[in-house]
């Protein structure tokens, strides 16, 4: 017998008979129930989504747009058009069941603010919570400028002509030599 089977065999013969009476139907019913769990979620992820109402032409043109003005909370980055995440679909689908029942285009977006917040509109209103991101790049540029004049003022004062020692001396180094 090799020793690795040794150690596991006296390890479970250290168990108190009662445990290892309960150890194996204990085992398989974990696993039976991860089994299912897993057929559970599996079988629920293959489900047909239900079929949304047919749009017209000029609402499916709403679609398109509304979905490009809306920011993926996923990506982040993307528009909803261009996302291809899960909750990116969702949110599609929730504009074109918004449009199906007839609702305006700001009433989608109010409805969007309202349930992610600003942050899901590509571009956020302007208004005092906001300020700070439309502002904002524009305070940096301002800054780095001042940053930039004020350090070539700087180096213009630094570079004020050599006085006569000062040259002398120079002189003196580069005549030397090392």
């Amino acid at each position: 017998m090799s020793a690795r089977w040794q150690t596991s065999r006296s390890a479970t013969m250290a168990l108190p008979a009662a445990m290892r009476r309960w150890l194996a139907p204990l085992s398989m019913l974990i696993l039976l129930t991860l089994m299912l769990a897993v057929g559970a979620a599996h079988a629920q992820a293959t489900q047909p989504a239900p079929a949304l109402p047919a749009l017209s032409p000029a609402d499916q043109q709403r679609a398109d747009k509304l979905a490009h003005g809306l920011r993926c909370l996923v990506c982040q980055n993307q528009t909803l058009a261009e996302s291809n995440a899960p909750l990116a679909h969702d949110m599609r689908n929730l504009i074109h069941a918004q449009l199906a029942e007839g609702r305006s285009d700001a009433q989608i977006m109010l409805f969007f603010e309202e349930r992610y917040g600003d942050f899901v509109r590509y571009d956020p209103p302007f208004k005092p919570i906001t300020w700070l991101l439309w502002l904002g790049p524009f305070a940096l540029l301002a800054l780095g400028f001042w940053v930039l004049v004020r350090t070539l003022k700087r180096r213009a004062v630094a570079r004020a002509p050599l006085t006569a020692d000062e040259r002398a001396r120079a002189a003196r180094f580069l005549d030397t030599g090392p």
